[in-house]
């Protein structure tokens, strides 16, 4: 093997969630696997606190409808929920309605969106 089962998972949690759910996406479609089986398995394969979020037996997704009127101040609390840099944040925020967390436990999704409708944003859990 050329790539070291450590390097893989090395690679994985430095990835923003965005890069991982286009890697699942990805994985899907090289192994003809379904997004059930490709989503418990890579953040069980990632070790962080995600994999406590997919044993969840409730989650939610958590999916900005529009920024409202203060669209630098939601901006900022995408960048400190998602991790994502200044362009991807600006990107998600300016293509709403875009989802910002998926697979989120109930408390953790309820304080994402607080965080997103205090800033302005218009949020709903699905």
């Amino acid at each position: 093997m050329a790539v070291s089962k450590e390097d893989i998972l090395e690679t994985i949690s430095n990835m923003t969630v965005m890069e991982v759910v286009d890697l699942i996406s990805a994985m899907e479609e090289k192994f003809g696997v379904s997004a059930a089986a490709a989503v418990a398995a890579a953040p069980a394969a990632a070790g962080g606190g995600e994999a406590a979020a997919a044993e969840e037996k409730t989650e939610f997704d958590v999916v900005m409808s529009s920024f409202g009127s203060n669209k630098v101040g939601v901006i900022k609390v995408v960048r400190a929920i998602t991790g994502l840099g200044l362009k991807e944040a600006k990107d998600m925020v300016e293509g709403a309605p875009s989802t910002v967390k998926e697979g989120a436990s109930k408390d953790e999704a309820e304080d994402i969106k607080k965080q997103l409708e205090e800033a302005g944003a218009s949020v709903e859990l699905k």
